[in-house]
């Protein structure tokens, strides 16, 4: 079963969805959009086109483990998607996803005005990651 991840932000989204035996991240894409519910929608495009039978969304929380505005919002977008596409949704802590993307990106050679637009599906593809492999580990 294919998952798709999601790095959900204020302008765009961040979406990674792994191979189909569901083991390895696959394809990324970037969401431009401030309208959440144009993003809801898009995603459910993305699930229908890709078979993905479950959705991580990513909850960034505080660093002391607390929910603040942000997770927040990732939670209340998690309730839309559950009830646009009628898949599970799981929600993943993600915390520094971004700072890592951004490092990775930066390690790539990327250059900081062009790294913005790729920040986000790569942010996707370490909570994609994060998720396979807590599933991997549940299962040996």
């Amino acid at each position: 079963m294919r998952i798709l991840a999601v790095d959900y932000g204020d302008a765009r989204t961040g979406i990674a969805i792994s191979d189909p035996t569901g083991f390895l991240a696959g394809e990324t894409a970037v969401i431009a959009s401030y309208r959440a519910e144009e993003v809801a929608a898009e995603i459910a495009r993305l699930c229908e086109k890709s078979g993905a039978g479950c959705i991580v969304v990513g909850r960034p929380l505080n660093m002391n483990g607390t929910a603040g505005e942000r997770a927040e919002k990732a939670e209340r977008f998690a309730g839309r998607l559950r009830e646009v596409t009628g898949l599970p949704v799981e929600l993943w802590d993600e915390r520094l996803t971004s700072v890592d993307a951004n490092r990775i990106l930066s390690d790539a050679g990327k250059k900081r005005g062009k790294q913005r637009a790729r920040v986000d599906a790569v942010a996707a593809s370490l909570i994609l990651e994060g998720y396979l492999g807590y599933i991997k580990s549940r299962k040996a």
